[in-house]
């Protein structure tokens, strides 16, 4: 019943835009199970490690494996949105995505053994990679020009709000019930999607007026001037279309390049690792206060710094925020690098597993020292940092510069790239740590930073204030925005 009362207040108690707020907070639940289940090892690996039956203890091998499998269901569910959204449309393809993911969260809730956490992380991972393909279409193409912008940061302020929901609830659940707590917002979505429409843009696609007319109507409601913003939907739409001979064009293959290695470079900065092992990571570098409380401060920064992040992302430049980014990551990383290799010897020769379990022995822990909060500091100075730039203005000069007649071929090549690329250093990560130590995936993640700052200078237009016109000049031509110019 309360549902439904939601429902009354969206549609007709609150103002002009109620009934679209509602469905892009429908459609967002997705990313908040996809933040959830993204970092759903950090709490758990510990609790495993700990316990009593040793058919869910892990070694090296399978901690790499349960942490890093869910990246590559992912890439293979970004690869699948590319087809469902054209052939059953967005707002259907968040709703299926909702069956691998109830499903993968029950698998681990009830594991017996290592194989069906496995299973389980790799179903989840299936669903975050269709979200993440199917909800910022979805979203954008619902959305109202005016709040366009501030609903374009929905989906990654919502996947925060899951991780940090994740990190909270590992305080105080034990490991099986957060796969069933992770149940609940997926079964809200499911519902309240059964109520919303279809994308007014996709039906135009599939050449249905009627049904598209039907849709704006709902979302901007009867009193709004929805025929004329239809009729710029259908014209917009009807002027579409390219051939593979045009990505031979700078026009085409530069803004495809940067958009491209960006998502690579994003992922290069090893956030997926960090965030996935971030609770591990503590424990491995002896830190004085419990790593549970710390990978739930973290997360509380992580969501601050996306809301501020958000709110310059329309007043400071695209390459500033870039820039200050990799300076914030290059600062952090490095603190992390020298306090990791001067403090790395304290642990004598001590495995990962095995610091993990006795760290969570049944000591108290050593004394209090304001030395060890270093980690704790530079992780939180990391997370802020990504968050400020290279975390949302990848995607949003994605959606900017990519040519508009290759976008859905190019967005699903960067979403395959980016989560391909965090498969391979999640599943290195805990092998380079057991074979080096902690310090030396963060002392890589320290040059990648310096290579974004390079690439940021050389390579990234500033887009800031530009119309998406003055942008495609900017690549046909190769040289400056001349329509702004002139």
């Amino acid at each position: 019943m309360s549902c439904f009362s939601c429902i009354y207040v969206f549609m007709f108690i609150l103002p002009r835009h109620g009934r679209l707020f509602l469905a892009v907070f429908s459609a967002v639940l997705g990313n908040f199970t996809f933040g959830f289940a993204l970092v759903f090892p950090s709490p758990v690996i510990p609790q495993l490690q700990k316990g009593d039956d040793p058919r869910l203890q892990m070694d090296i091998h399978q901690i790499s494996w349960f942490g890093s499998i869910f990246t590559l269901g992912a890439a293979l569910g970004g690869i699948s949105a590319m087809v469902l959204n054209d052939r059953v449309g967005r707002k259907i393809s968040i709703m299926l995505s909702g069956v691998p993911s109830a499903v993968g969260l029950l698998v681990m809730g009830a594991a017996q053994n290592f194989w069906m956490l496995l299973w389980g992380r790799f179903l989840t991972g299936i669903a975050g990679g269709i979200t993440a393909g199917s909800i910022p279409v979805y979203v954008s193409e619902i959305s109202h020009p005016a709040v366009r912008g501030a609903l374009g940061s929905c989906p990654q302020i919502t996947a925060v709000f899951g991780s940090l929901a994740l990190y909270a609830l590992g305080l105080v659940l034990p490991w099986r019930w957060l796969a069933v707590a992770g149940e609940i917002p997926i079964v809200i979505m499911m519902i309240l999607l059964c109520f919303m429409p279809t994308s007014p843009r996709y039906y135009v696609m599939k050449g249905n007026r009627a049904k598209a007319v039907k849709s704006l109507e709902w979302l901007r409601g009867p009193n709004s001037d929805y025929l004329t913003e239809f009729n710029k939907i259908e014209r917009s739409i009807n002027s579409q279309g390219t051939q593979w001979s045009d990505l031979k064009t700078p026009l085409y293959y530069k803004p495809i390049l940067i958009s491209v290695f960006m998502r690579f470079l994003q992922q290069m900065t090893g956030i997926t690792p960090i965030l996935v092992y971030l609770e591990p990571i503590f424990h491995m570098t002896a830190i004085s206060l419990e790593p549970k409380y710390d990978a739930a401060l973290v997360g509380v920064v992580r969501l601050m710094s996306v809301v501020i992040a958000a709110s310059l992302m329309d007043k400071a430049g695209r390459k500033a925020l870039l820039f200050t980014s990799g300076f914030l990551m290059y600062i952090a990383m490095l603190s992390m690098t020298m306090y990791t290799h001067k403090t790395s010897c304290s642990h004598g020769n001590l495995t990962v597993t095995e610091g993990l379990k006795s760290t969570y022995g049944g000591s108290t822990g050593p004394a209090f020292d304001p030395v060890t909060l270093i980690p704790l500091i530079s992780s939180m100075v990391i997370i802020f940092g990504y968050a400020l730039g290279w975390g949302p203005i990848t995607w949003l000069l994605m959606s900017e510069i990519l040519p508009l007649g290759a976008r859905g071929v190019a967005s699903g090549l960067c979403v395959g790239v980016s989560w391909i690329t965090a498969f391979i250093l999640t599943q290195l990560f805990m092998h380079v740590v057991e074979a080096y130590g902690l310090f030396a995936p963060f002392l890589f993640f320290c040059v990648v930073s310096v290579v974004n700052i390079i690439f940021t200078a050389k390579c990234v237009p500033e887009t800031k204030g530009r119309t998406l016109e003055e942008i495609e000049n900017y690549f046909r031509t190769g040289r400056t925005f001349t329509i702004l110019d002139s």
